[in-house]
């Protein structure tokens, strides 16, 4: 067997498994919140080893950078679920703290890069995977529900926009996207996968607004859970184009460090950072889109 094929079939199989966690692990909220904090944490981790191996005199802390998101996440968990008050951030804004006067003691030869990685981990991975638990918990009137379907679609957005690209790019791909960042990815490859992504949108709201009247449900009674077919798709193409936005924004952290793969945690597949670049843009732009259709559409 060519190490090609075998390459390929180690893809296939830990992408297989991969899909399979992540689709299970958002069927229930406790098992979103579990599987979100595990990636959170190994992803700091992940990060925070890039670049202390890998940027000269620079040297954050992985511990309490680990530690800082982590409970970041888990405080908005609790706060979106309505399991607690925004008091809950106070000991995450002290670590905050921490990380700054802490630079006062360690003697580290650059404080102000120190200081600049640090931050860059919790506003680049922390407080994006942090903001799922807004999709995932709705408030209407004070009661909170559960969603699968809003944190899971974005992922099968971006799964079926990779697929999408990959198929369309590899058949017809000739105009390059971002050579100097990403000579892979192509024009033709990147509308291509918006088609798809905007094909299973569409689909998407029609299942769900098939739903919704199987059960008596309106539109407006359901909230941003079961809208209709058209901001599906607007959600899909936000999704997209943020998705895109992420991994080019990863390529050139890559490249600025001079490393092919972030990681080998997943085979075939690189690290943490190269399986979910694309989320950390694409789950706080699917945020801010929610919050733009329920103030200047819903209104």
């Amino acid at each position: 067997m060519s190490e090609k094929k075998k390459n390929f079939i180690v893809r296939a199989i830990t992408g297989a498994f991969f899909v399979a966690i992540m689709v299970t692990g958002m069927l229930a909220p406790v098992g979103m919140v579990a599987l979100f904090t595990l990636i959170t944490g190994v992803t700091i981790w992940e990060y925070t080893g890039l670049v202390n191996n890998h940027i000269e005199k620079v040297q954050v802390n992985r511990f309490i950078s680990t530690a800082a998101g982590v409970f970041l996440f888990l405080a908005m968990a609790s706060y979106c679920s309505g399991m607690s008050t925004a008091e809950v951030f106070i000991p995450y804004l002290l670590t905050i703290v921490y990380l700054f006067v802490s630079e006062l003691y360690t003697g580290n030869a650059n404080a102000l890069a120190d200081w600049a990685y640090t931050m860059l981990g919790q506003m680049y991975i922390a407080l994006p995977f942090s903001t799922i638990n807004v999709l995932a918990f709705q408030n209407a009137d004070g009661v909170v529900t559960f969603s699968t379907i809003l944190p899971l679609s974005v992922f099968l957005f971006l799964w079926m926009n990779d697929t999408g690209a990959y198929c369309t790019g590899s058949l017809f791909g000739k105009h390059k996207l971002f050579p100097r960042i990403s000579p892979a990815k192509s024009w033709e490859g990147s509308i291509g996968g918006g088609i798809f992504v905007v094909l299973l949108a569409a689909g998407i709201g029609y299942y769900t607004l098939d739903a919704q009247e199987v059960q008596g449900v309106s539109v407006a009674a359901s909230g941003t859970l079961l809208f209709t077919i058209l901001k599906w798709i607007g959600m899909g193409i936000v999704v997209v184009f943020f998705g895109t936005w992420g991994d080019l924004v990863e390529s050139l952290i890559k490249r600025t460090i001079g490393i092919k793969d972030s990681g080998n945690i997943l085979p075939g597949h690189g690290g943490m950072l190269d399986r979910f670049d694309s989320s950390l843009m694409a789950i706080p732009a699917t945020v801010i889109y929610l919050y733009a259709l329920q103030y200047f559409v819903n209104s």
